[in-house]
């Protein structure tokens, strides 16, 4: 779940999608030229990328003692009974599932069936001009607005128009000033600055 390179938007009239994203995809298209460098907007499905964070819940069927609830840690790991720390940091659900029937089937489980499902995704973080900056849980299809209301709304100081926002994927840490409306992933950093009078 990669946000990918910037785009600026564009006039052509936009390809109509289906779904939430997809309509939130259309209104970004729809929007007049404003010279914001905004990210692709995020899938929350089985391309996702696990990071530090997230909790996740293993299941291997008809091992009781093997199935349980997960944090990856700060390494990116999961620390699992009888095969230790397995690597989650970058991969998908079903990826990660994968690695652990394949450590599993070594030496411990005849036929391992695995199952990796997300319990819930890591914090985003949000601070300047909001009434309670800090860390939050994350919600599937947020956007900055959603943000800005969980962390109590905008301060009197604040810039209503655009905020930086800050998300880090595969290709690296990248910051983006993008209007209220934009879709924000786990652990993405939001940023509301102070107007100028």
């Amino acid at each position: 779940m990669a946000y990918g390179r910037p785009y600026a938007y564009s006039s052509a009239p936009p390809a109509r999608s289906a779904g939430a994203i997809g309509a939130l995809r259309n209104a970004f298209a729809a929007a007049p030229s404003s010279g914001y460098a905004v990210p692709a907007p995020a899938r929350y499905d089985a391309a996702y990328r696990l990071d530090a964070g997230d909790k996740l819940r293993v299941v291997v069927y008809g091992q009781d003692g093997l199935t349980n609830t997960y944090t990856v840690d700060a390494g990116g790991t999961i620390n699992l009974p009888l095969i230790g720390m397995v690597s989650a940091r970058g991969r998908t659900t079903s990826e990660l599932a994968a690695e652990i029937g394949a450590k599993l089937r070594n030496g411990y489980i005849r036929d391992p069936s695995v199952a990796v499902q997300i319990e819930s995704y890591r914090p985003f973080f949000i601070l300047g001009e909001v009434a309670a900056p800090g860390e939050y849980p994350y919600v599937p299809n947020m956007t900055v607005e959603s943000a800005v209301a969980i962390a109590g709304g905008f301060t009197p100081r604040a810039s209503h128009d655009e905020v930086t926002l800050t998300h880090t994927g595969p290709s690296g840490t990248a910051r983006y000033t993008v209007p209220l409306g934009t879709p924000i992933s786990p652990g993405d950093t939001v940023m509301v600055r102070e107007r100028w009078f």
